[in-house]
């Protein structure tokens, strides 16, 4: 799950880490109060979005004067930001953040994240923070250090030590520094992060460490036990029909393309996908609807695929185990009635009452196209 910028800056306040002071509003009348509370410029005004790159496409102004930075909030809040994340359609600005500036002397690049490669938790440094990291990153690699921890042990004064000496720190700043990554590592591990990256962290001309942005990721399946958390998620920046899904508690990714996926069981759907690509068409979706879905949880996920405007046909394939063949079959027929179903449906059924499901499926009246295996299936759609 993604969260807000100024979200994870409350969580930075909660763990001791230096932010700027900001306040966030949702409409222009609440400009003027901001700004008092705020006092002297500079100012920074910034779109909240989930998507980075919101500089380059005008959604950061640093403003010199309240005026300005007034004029620009009223700018930036409502409008539709494009930047390179977000796709030429653009996410519209709800929220905005103003903070106060700071005179900064140097700019770093610091982050947390899972690292699956090694079963454990990784920290990257450099010294080339700011708006060009990517750059950075693909062109001067060796500027950008990686220290790995084992989650077992935890985060070690010498790793803390080893990321500061990379960064040429010294005097304050160095100790300022090891005790903000020892508890940026805490905040990572017990909020259950999958990402935490700040860039810039910035060091003031007063030798003062402060997050000048920061990015959070919070695995989704931990959300159980971080209510908090939880209520941080904000469905209008999330794909409508993802934000249904999660209602619905089924796994579904749009995709773009234009054939609708219902299958039980992620890899399955995967390998699905491949093969509809391979047999020349492009999936709409990614939806596993689980190996315990019901009729009830097939006709929500029949729901989700057609209200896809780009779909022209749709793949069943479920192999039957926890989740039968017949039931699913109930579940197809049920909701094919309901939702008045105006494109193709191939179905691909193998396991538990099989042929069971086949014969609902025949005896329903309605028009489904059975196929015999997987390569049948992704023939016949890709063939619609």
């Amino acid at each position: 799950m993604k969260i807000h910028e100024f979200q994870a800056k409350e969580l930075f306040r909660r763990y001791n880490i230096g932010v700027p002071e900001g306040r966030v509003i949702e409409n222009t009348a609440q400009v003027r109060k901001v700004l008092t509370d705020l006092g002297s410029p500079p100012l920074v005004v910034k779109a909240q979005i989930h998507a980075g790159g919101r500089g380059k496409g005008g959604g950061v102004k640093v403003c010199a004067t309240p005026a300005e930075a007034e004029k620009a909030a009223r700018q930036i809040l409502g409008m539709t930001l494009v930047t390179r994340q977000t796709g030429p359609q653009g996410q519209l600005v709800r929220r905005v953040l103003i903070e106060q500036g700071l005179d900064i002397s140097r700019e770093l690049y610091l982050a947390l994240l899972v690292d699956r490669d090694n079963s454990g938790i990784m920290i990257m440094a450099g010294t080339a923070g700011g708006v060009n990291i990517e750059k950075t990153a693909a062109r001067t690699p060796e500027k950008i250090i990686r220290i790995k921890i084992n989650p077992l042990e935890g985060i070690q004064p010498f790793h803390c030590r080893q990321a500061a000496f990379a960064l040429n720190l010294s005097g304050p700043v160095f100790k300022q520094f090891t005790v903000a990554l020892s508890r940026l590592y805490r905040l990572f591990v017990e909020c259950d992060c999958s990402l935490l990256e700040i860039n810039p962290l910035v060091v003031t001309n007063d030798e003062q460490l402060f997050a000048l942005d920061a990015k959070l990721d919070i695995d989704s399946n931990s959300l159980f036990r971080h209510a908090d958390l939880a209520a941080f998620y904000d469905k209008c920046e999330v794909d409508p029909l993802e934000a249904k899904a999660t209602e619905y508690k089924l796994n579904y990714i749009n995709l773009g393309g234009s054939i609708g996926n219902m299958v039980n069981g992620a890899g399955l759907a995967m390998a699905t996908m491949d093969l509809i690509k391979q047999a020349g068409a492009e999936p709409a979706n990614f939806l596993d609807v689980g190996g315990g879905a019901g009729a009830e949880m097939v006709e929500k996920g029949f729901q989700l695929i057609l209200a896809d405007k780009n779909v022209k046909g749709i793949l069943i394939n479920i192999f039957g185990g926890i989740l039968r063949c017949d039931v699913l079959a109930e579940g197809v027929a049920q909701a094919t009635r309901k939702s008045g179903v105006r494109v193709p449906v191939v179905v691909r059924m193998a396991g538990t009452n099989a042929e069971q499901g086949r014969r609902i499926l025949a005896d329903s009246g309605l028009n489904l196209i059975t196929a015999t295996d997987l390569g049948d299936a992704a023939r016949k759609i890709a063939s619609i």
